[in-house]
């Protein structure tokens, strides 16, 4: 019987790419064949109306599963794009604060989720910009941790706060989970500036620099605006390929060579290598 591999995609740091990362790899993976499942843990919402659900209309959500009200299985629903979803609400905005006065509240998605975990090949939990009990509760129910990284100087300035959390949570509540790495956002492989923050970040808190890094496009904009990830949109741009090439890297698929050579060939995308300076175009 497979049990899922869970990935917990974490920054409290808004506007780095979090649910975008999420829908992208949801979706790619699902063109792999792999069944997945995403789970909304934002009270804004942005994962489950990125997906193509409108929010307001929704009867149950992940909020009444972390309260004890349904079961997962009960309110999980299919997407468009091939994920299954357990969505959001601004109901959730709520459940932390409810959660503060129960027993073991670091565990309750961890149990919601083991009804279904035997469902899915791949889970991704899509976490809000905080370090609250939702984040800790994503935490202690996934086995790796995807940290999304714009290449800017003030965006790694909470990277040692979370990184502080994981070990919490790794001693206290979920002793296995494990940082995949960081996940470069935003990505301008055109400028020292991208490349010195990373190589910061790698040498400052020992993580791994995950590859491809994710350029910058408008593309990844438009796409919630009618409900799908660019994997449907815009699925030749780089954007796409880069997260499609980063999917088949985490359940170990051969790289496409054609996929690879496109990002090489792409202005302003190169592979990473944190010890060989760019030349700064900026």
């Amino acid at each position: 019987m497979t049990i899922a591999r869970t990935y917990a995609v974490a920054n409290q740091k808004g506007g780095v790419a979090k649910t975008t990362t999420v829908a992208s790899l949801a979706s790619a993976l699902s063109e792999l064949g792999k069944r997945v499942l995403v789970v909304d843990l934002d009270p804004q919402a942005c994962l489950t109306f990125s997906l193509g659900l409108d929010p307001d209309s929704l009867d149950l959500s992940i909020h009444d599963v972390l309260l004890g009200r349904v079961s997962a299985r009960m309110v999980v629903v299919s997407t468009a794009e091939g994920p299954d979803l357990l969505p959001a609400t601004i109901e959730l905005a709520g459940c932390e604060a409810m959660l503060l006065t129960k027993t073991g509240r670091e565990y309750v998605l961890r149990h919601a989720l083991d009804e279904v975990r035997d469902r899915y090949d791949v889970i991704l939990i899509d976490c809000g910009p905080t370090l609250g009990v939702l984040t800790l509760n994503a935490l202690t129910a996934a086995d790796d941790v995807i940290v999304p990284l714009q290449c800017e100087t003030l965006s790694h300035r909470g990277v040692g706060q979370l990184l502080d959390t994981v070990h919490d949570v790794q001693r206290l509540t979920n002793p296995q989970l494990h940082v995949l790495g960081v996940l470069p956002t935003l990505y301008d492989g055109r400028t020292n500036h991208t490349r010195a923050v990373l190589a910061d970040v790698a040498l400052r808190y020992g993580l791994d620099v995950l590859d491809p890094p994710i350029p910058r496009s408008i593309r990844f904009a438009e796409a919630p605006a009618i409900g799908h990830s660019i994997m449907r949109t815009a699925r030749r741009t780089p954007g796409a390929v880069a997260y499609r090439l980063l999917a088949g890297r985490l359940v170990g698929a051969p790289d496409d060579p054609e996929a690879v050579a496109f990002l090489a060939a792409h202005a302003g995308h190169r592979q990473i290598d944190l010890t060989e300076p760019a030349r700064d175009r900026a």
